[in-house]
């Protein structure tokens, strides 16, 4: 119990201070630096920690962490900002809403899903992840992040999932300029062949992404006429959820 008391410690301290190096962990705890260590690789061989992709002595949260926070978000002031509109959302319009949030630069994280009643639809399971450039609640997202953070991401290389994926730097930049005029992003067949959305940030108060909800539904259903039409909705949904944050 001992070992697994330090382990939550460290992995609790890694979430609060990341990205950490071993040496400011060991100060921090008073351990050998061989404990602390140990301890950080057999959470990284769990999926809980994860290097730094800048700089690989440092140690930040990993991916397994998204298996548990659709679950912690359900007592969260967002999740439940947000669960109302979803659903009148979704009663207005009859299709599938998502709510998702940024996993920095790695990936978008849908943690709650208010389907429709249509016998076909959408489907992405609570947990699933999508890339940034290629989703609509990915680029909502991403419109709002700071230059050096899109200009990152680019660097990284944009990954090509259909015909239609804006993987080339410019045709992106010219995208999120859109994203910012219009007020959210959409997607058609861009990510999931088959599959359209379209999506609005929730913003905090400085003007910072906390998440987007989408809009989802087959190719079948999309209506090129009726996009300025579900873009106010969804804009219309992610106003009173941040009213609801704030307070405002």
């Amino acid at each position: 119990m001992k070992s697994v008391t330090r382990s939550l410690r460290i992995l609790e301290a890694v979430a609060q201070h990341q990205p950490v190096t071993v040496g400011e962990l060991t100060k921090l705890f008073g351990l050998p630096k061989s404990t602390v260590q140990r301890t950080l690789v057999t959470l990284n061989e769990a999926g809980w920690l994860r290097a730094n992709r800048r700089d690989t002595t440092r140690w930040e949260i990993g991916a397994r962490v998204l298996a548990v926070r659709p679950a912690a978000l359900q007592g969260s002031s967002l999740f439940a900002a947000a669960r109302e509109p979803m659903i009148r959302l979704r009663d207005a319009l009859n299709e599938t809403i998502h709510l998702s949030v940024p996993d920095a630069l790695q990936c978008m994280v849908v943690v709650d899903r208010v389907d429709c009643d249509h016998a076909v639809r959408t489907f992405h399971a609570i947990g699933a992840t999508s890339p940034l450039h290629a989703t609509a609640a990915g680029r909502a997202v991403l419109a709002h992040l700071p230059k050096q953070d899109i200009e990152e991401l680019i660097a990284r290389g944009l990954e090509r999932f259909s015909d239609t994926t804006p993987a080339d730097p410019d045709e992106l930049r010219a995208e999120l300029d859109r994203v910012r005029a219009d007020g959210y992003a959409v997607n058609r067949n861009q990510y999931r062949p088959g599959v359209c959305a379209l999506a609005a940030p929730v913003l905090d108060e400085s003007g910072t992404p906390l998440a987007a909800v989408a809009i989802s539904m087959p190719d079948s259903r999309y209506a090129a006429d009726r996009v300025p039409e579900w873009g106010r909705l969804v804009s219309d949904a992610v106003t009173e959820i941040t009213g609801r944050l704030t307070g405002a």
